[in-house]
């Protein structure tokens, strides 16, 4: 795997977009680790990533993505690094590892975690989901972001299942 310095490969994009399922199948495919910072913050706290919302707020929540990737950044290789959604405001991002985008239409997000077996459960465990309307501006808000940060791209509407995407991420990464 070519990879920057660390070895690591980070999935960003918008929630819901399918980061932690790709980098499970990354991982395996890969011979490595995964990681996910949503529950690398849950273990921290021992709650929910709602209940920390909740009882704590947004901006606490930033600020322990920002101890995450600080740990990420000084302590880990050679790992698949699946993010939250706004993982992307941190401010060492781009020395963790490689960034790959999982781009996806607003409208493919939400298609896609209705058609889930435990659509409800998906839905309830992300907060700034719950207001739709809201959720698409922050889409919008953040697209450009994503784009912007990303060493590769990968429009995952394009492919039938998380198998195509995840050769897809291997091909790319193999040639970058």
């Amino acid at each position: 795997m070519k990879a920057t310095k660390s070895g690591n490969l980070l999935l960003i994009g918008f929630m819901g977009v399918g980061k932690s399922t790709l980098a499970k199948e990354l991982a395996k495919e890969l011979k490595t680790i995964c990681l996910d910072t949503d529950k690398i913050i849950e273990n921290m706290e021992n709650k929910k990533i709602k209940n920390i919302f909740n009882i704590k707020g947004e901006e606490y929540f930033r600020e322990l993505e920002q101890e995450v990737a600080i740990w990420l950044e000084k302590n880990v290789k050679n790992s698949i690094i699946s993010t939250g959604g706004g993982f992307i405001a941190v401010g060492n991002l781009k020395k963790i590892g490689k960034i790959i985008y999982l781009k996806s239409s607003f409208d493919g997000i939400i298609k896609r975690i209705e058609n889930h077996p435990k659509s409800k459960e998906k839905l309830a465990k992300r907060p700034l989901l719950q207001d739709k309307k809201k959720a698409k501006e922050l889409f919008k808000k953040r697209g450009d972001v994503y784009k912007k940060l990303a060493d590769i791209t990968i429009n995952v509407e394009k492919y039938k299942n998380r198998k195509e995407i995840t050769k897809e991420i291997i091909k790319l990464i193999n040639i970058c």
